[in-house]
């Protein structure tokens, strides 16, 4: 079995090792064939706290970690200017 990935933003670093990564799927509507978009936010492990607000980051699907994190960080695609 194949491990998961995402791809998302980052919304919040306020917990110790952990990101909060807002992901959208995007999908077309099956009877009125317009584009909707949908979010969710996931509980990510990031060990070494290298992901800031705004980042444009990957997630890995991992072992559950606590009640709602099992994803971890894989990497940082694009850092925010600020």
């Amino acid at each position: 079995m194949a491990l998961k990935e995402k791809v998302g933003v980052v919304v919040s670093t306020k917990m110790q090792k952990t990101i909060v990564v807002l992901v959208e799927n995007k999908f077309r509507h099956p009877r009125y064939a317009k584009t909707v978009v949908r979010t969710k936010r996931y509980l990510a492990h990031d060990e070494t706290s290298q992901a800031k607000l705004g980042d444009k980051v990957i997630l890995l699907q991992s072992r559950p970690m606590s009640r709602h994190k099992h994803w971890v960080l894989k990497q940082v695609l694009q850092k925010t200017n600020s």
